[in-house]
């Protein structure tokens, strides 16, 4: 979808500045429904008690109750270890606990600030008397605003961040004034999504009470039990529903803003190399109709150092999704038993935490079907197969798209099947089944190849956590569990009830996601080749030779089902070859190393491969699946152009991308705003696809459409990422 469409769509709605934005019922919001942590028991004890007396207990890591499935916690990026700065004037401090406490304190978001907009807030916006630094709007989503959040007043965000352009700018562009009304929305935008400011509702005589959160998980990190892990620099600030389905409600999520309980040793921030990465891939993905957690904003820091190898800059990016469970909050309440492991220590089981954050997920995230709530009818086992089910959907778009997530830790995988915590990811160029995107791995456990066999894993997980409910379920008759269902279960009783709840459901969970995947992965391997009609040869045949070959010959992966949008039949019966050699040619281009190649021997691969391709392609002319299509080869390459990119998110262009925003905001953002923009359009024909134009010949940003859509410098393929952001 174009920006103007973009936001044609948004205008449809009433808009809103961010502190206006509705909250929905208290029934929906994950907080009013879970456990919070006893040391921030409500939001007004967090506000009246923790922030002015002991904001400290936000910050320490610590293990939370075994209760707990959240934290009340509020943005604050600073460097850390904090640098407590003495007494002005100096003085002699007694009580050096409680000198920290006040600094903290002061730093705080908890005064009250005047909220310019004549909309009644939802919600109360707070500051801090000490802590202002500045911050810079860098990027702004408008997919991610049409999609989830179309009410929100964004002020005249997107005047100031300039038109997208990839090549300098000829004449200066002329800004336009903005009313004070659009600057103050923009303003309360930019204070709210840098951390500088809150939101809450302490306590609300028009609305639930509400602060911001960040929840408490466990998992294994590359096969290993880690432990509690958390939201270690992730705080929900805002929770909205959609304005047009009240039932659909969306958490607005800050990455970056700070220390929580599950920080461990670090700091809670981000760096900017790493936030534009999440930030441009998250709408990239959903560009591609791959299941993701979304991308609202990016905020600069410039102030902010923030150690990794290197010093860098600080950098918030704002993230939606309709929840943020993952697996590992469901293992936080139910560990495997009997696991060694290195991390910061684990709580034991809370089956009661178990049932609420069960429940919550099955009945008002997943809306799972086919259940007599009122009944009683049991739930664990299709939790289950419905988190199997979204996430063998999911991995099958990665493998079909060549996207390697990096690092598919069990607390990295979704419960709503979504793409979650984009670190080390990578598109892939040159097809390698085995290549490893993350050079911490350094094993290939998550592998491209293996990548559908680590959802099989983390899905063991989930089971291994539900097990005691599960079995428990299934002895009574399959009904839910009650409130306080485990309570006074014997040692002997669980181990029975988790046996038989994991050896059940098992083999069902693991056939689930094999077929899901194999079926989702064919159905999306068809589209990309042109095909509609479902045959069980397809794979073996068609899909798999045509993969060797690309990984034999070293070819790119996009690039060749692009070139291959435009194959048609014709092609294979006209007496004259040279088309079809410019056409084998064009897709061979596809390379780094041509010299590498035997040319002869590689054309007549493809020649016989191509034969078959053909012959699958003319069974469907006449089929009934293209039925009112007046030209069955246009209609069928429209129909592969519109799912094989033309431009794809691309290491070397994340490098290069990263490297001009750090140098000049100014001029970097604008950039950033064109690679987003071609994100999110993937499938039109940038840098003038098709025609002959020699690229030189081209106005300038044409030309740099067309050097982004290309395979790039050869010193960036297989280029593996840190875990370090």
């Amino acid at each position: 979808m174009n920006t103007l469409r973009a936001r044609s769509i948004m205008a449809n709605f009433r808009k809103v500045p961010i502190s206006s934005l509705p909250l929905p019922p208290s029934s929906h919001i994950v907080t009013h429904n879970l456990t919070p942590d006893p040391v921030t028991l409500s939001p007004a004890e967090f506000f009246s008690d923790v922030l002015p007396n002991k904001p400290s207990l936000q910050r320490r890591a610590r293990l939370l109750s075994k209760e707990s499935h959240f934290s009340y916690v509020n943005p604050m990026p600073l460097e850390f270890p904090y640098e407590i700065t003495p007494p002005d004037p100096p003085a002699v401090i007694e009580d050096k606990a409680a000198y920290i406490e006040q600094w903290l304190s002061e730093r705080e978001a908890r005064h009250s600030s005047t909220v310019s907009s004549q909309i009644q807030p939802s919600l109360n916006k707070y500051t801090s008397k000490l802590r202002d630094r500045k911050r810079e709007l860098i990027g702004l989503s408008e997919t991610c605003l049409r999609d989830c959040l179309p009410h929100l007043d964004v002020g005249d965000a997107f005047e100031v961040l300039g038109n997208p352009a990839l090549a300098p700018l000829i004449e200066e562009e002329v800004i336009s004034t903005s009313s004070p009304k659009a600057e103050a929305a923009r303003q309360e935008l930019v204070d709210v999504l840098s951390g500088h400011a809150v939101l809450m509702a302490p306590e609300s005589s028009f609305g639930p009470s509400f602060a911001p959160w960040s929840a408490r998980y466990s998992g294994h990190q590359f096969g290993s039990w880690a432990g509690q892990l958390g939201d270690g620099r992730a705080i929900s600030i805002h929770v909205t529903p959609h304005p047009e389905d009240a039932e659909t409600t969306y958490e607005i999520q800050l990455k970056g803003a700070g220390r929580t309980p599950f920080s461990r040793t670090a700091d809670g921030l981000a760096v900017l190399r790493s936030s534009i990465r999440e930030y441009l891939c998250s709408e990239a993905m959903h560009a591609l109709s791959i299941p993701t957690t979304r991308s609202l904003s990016l905020i600069s820091l410039p102030d902010l150092p923030v150690t990794r190898e290197r010093t860098e800059t600080a950098c918030i990016a704002t993230r939606v999704a309709e929840t943020f469970i993952r697996i590992g909050n469901f293992e936080a309440l139910s560990p495997p038993s009997n696991s060694f492991f290195l991390g910061g220590g684990q709580q034991d089981a809370d089956y009661e935490a178990l049932r609420q954050l069960g429940e919550w997920t099955a009945r008002r995230v997943l809306k799972l079907k086919g259940i007599d709530w009122e009944a009683g009818d049991a739930w664990g086992k299709e939790l289950l197969f419905d988190v199997a089910r979204r996430n063998a959907r999911m991995v099958a778009a990665w493998q079909a798209y060549g996207f390697m997530h990096g690092v598919m830790n069990t607390d990295n995988i979704s419960i709503l099947g979504l793409t979650i915590d984009y670190g080390p990811y990578a598109f892939m160029d040159v097809f390698d089944s085995y290549h490893i995107c993350n050079h911490s791995d350094g094993e290939g456990r998550y592998a491209y190849k293996y990548q559908p066999n680590m959802i099989i894993y983390a899905c063991r997980a989930l089971l291994d956590a539900l097990s005691p409910l599960i079995g428990a379920e299934v002895a009574q008759g399959n009904k839910a569990v009650q409130p306080g269902w485990a309570s006074s279960a014997t040692p002997e009783t669980l181990v029975s009830w988790r046996t038989e709840g994991k050896q059940l459901p098992k083999v069902e969970m693991e056939q689930i996601i094999e077929e899901t995947c194999a079926i989702e992965y064919g159905n999306l391997m068809r589209k990309r080749l042109g095909l509609r009609r479902q045959e069980k040869t397809d794979q073996r045949e068609i899909m798999q030779p045509l993969l060797d070959m690309m990984e034999a010959q070293q070819l790119d992966f996009h690039g060749t089902f692009r070139r291959l949008a435009f194959f048609h039949t014709g092609m294979m019966k006209e007496d004259d070859s040279e088309r079809m050699e410019a056409f084998i040619k064009g897709i061979l281009s596809g390379t780094p190393d041509p010299d590498r190649m035997d040319h002869g021997k590689v054309t007549e691969e493809w020649i016989a491969w191509l034969d078959k391709y053909s012959a699958r392609i003319e069974t469907e002319r006449h089929g009934e699946e293209w039925a009112g299509e007046a030209d069955f080869d246009s209609a069928r390459q429209d129909a592969a152009k519109s799912v094989n990119p033309r431009f794809v998110l691309r290491q070397w262009v994340l490098e290069e991308l990263i490297k001009k925003v750090e140098a000049d905001h100014d001029s970097g953002k604008r950039i950033m705003a064109k690679v987003m923009q071609m994100a999110c359009t993937p499938f039109e024909p940038w840098g003038a696809e098709g025609d002959d134009i020699p690229s030189d010949d081209l106005p300038a940003e044409i030309r740099e459409e067309r050097r982004l859509c290309g395979l790039g410098d050869k010193r960036f393929l297989g280029f593996q990422c840190s875990c370090s952001s």
